[in-house]
């Protein structure tokens, strides 16, 4: 990417504040501009019952058949604690990975090779991995953050598998006010949103629709959501916001920051 390839784009991140800094530099070394707004804080899991249900999990590790490590965040906190009972990963465990950033995470915290799909980087893809056809009475441990889809525990259920969540992390929704929030955007002169997950998609358009400003019969910031572009993680994620009302809908096909730099210049070319 060239140096002034996102020149005139101004990208509105909102992903975990540490999970940020590649993107930022990134578009700013192409010549773009990023305003930060973190959508979802994430934190290692603290209440004493989950982390018991976590470690007793963990002390069982070398009775699983495959892990399945959804995101960057279940190989940080996930591994920390895998790392802290098993400081030599057990052998004979098919370790996945969704995309190509969370399989070498998860290959330097545990020195193993990792597997992921290259079709694409959605639980969808996972559930097309030939290690994952025939599980019956396979043991199969999904580390995760507290809650999430649920597609691939059943689907892999379906299939015969016993499936273990360990949940390593929560996901918690970052507060803002409103109308801040959007004045913050313009200020900024943001012409790119973007999220990560369908998560962050709901608490993006909660603050655009805000429901208070409704009731009081102020406008709301619906505007933003046909005049900005914004860039998702997938096509689920994509096809969510169209129906949330967002009308410049692009598709990065990967949530890790390199799939959204090559969608950014891809952007930035169309619009010069």
């Amino acid at each position: 990417m060239n140096s002034d390839s996102l020149s005139g784009l101004t990208v509105l991140i909102t992903r975990p504040s540490n999970q940020q800094q590649v993107l930022q530099q990134a578009i700013e070394d192409a010549g773009g501009r990023v305003l930060s707004l973190p959508l979802i804080d994430i934190a290692p899991i603290t209440e004493p019952a989950a982390l018991q249900d976590l470690k007793d999990k963990v002390m069982q590790l070398d009775s699983y058949n495959a892990l399945i490590f959804v995101s960057n965040n279940a190989v940080t906190f996930g591994g920390e604690t895998i790392n802290n009972y098993w400081p030599q990963f057990p052998a004979g465990i098919d370790v996945i990975a969704v995309g190509p950033s969370t399989a070498k995470a998860a290959s330097s915290a545990f020195g193993c090779e990792v597997i992921q799909p290259s079709t694409g980087m959605t639980s969808e893809d996972i559930l097309e991995l030939p290690q994952l056809q025939d599980v019956a009475d396979r043991k199969i441990g999904i580390v995760r953050g507290q809650g999430g889809r649920e597609l691939l525990a059943e689907t892999l259920r379906h299939r015969g598998a016993t499936v273990d969540y360990l949940e390593a992390y929560s996901r918690k929704p970052m507060i803002y006010e409103s109308a801040v929030f959007c004045q913050a955007l313009k200020a900024a002169g943001v012409n790119i949103l973007t999220v990560t997950s369908s998560e962050s998609l709901d608490r993006l358009t909660a603050l655009l629709i805000d429901k208070g400003l409704q009731e009081d019969g102020r406008a709301d910031n619906r505007e933003i959501m046909q005049q900005l572009s914004l860039l998702t993680p997938s096509q689920r994620v994509a096809q969510q916001a169209m129906e949330a009302g967002y009308t410049r809908v692009y598709n990065a096909s990967g949530a890790d920051p390199a799939s959204f730099v090559a969608a950014l210049g891809e952007l930035g070319a169309n619009q010069e």
